[in-house]
């Protein structure tokens, strides 16, 4: 009776840690998913931006702009 209780044990022990190995794993692989995605969109938005930093610092974004005042100024 002794050994069957420990051998129930055993096996019950057994699958509980390849459950949680199963679990980990998958957790692990969402992960690195989510990380290479999270990364591709940072570079995008990189680039996004200085796409941005070129257009504010044009000379013709910022003399467009004062000519924008000028009218806004008239109108008021």
């Amino acid at each position: 009776m002794n050994m069957t209780a420990i051998a129930i044990v055993a096996i019950i022990a057994w699958a509980i840690v390849s459950i949680t190995d199963s679990l980990k794993s998958k957790n692990v692989k969402k992960a690195n998913r989510d990380v290479s995605q999270l990364e591709s969109e940072v570079a995008q938005l990189k680039e996004r931006v200085a796409v941005l930093e070129k257009i504010v610092t044009d000379s013709n974004y910022d003399l467009k702009r004062q000519f924008d005042d000028l009218e806004s100024e008239k109108v008021a």
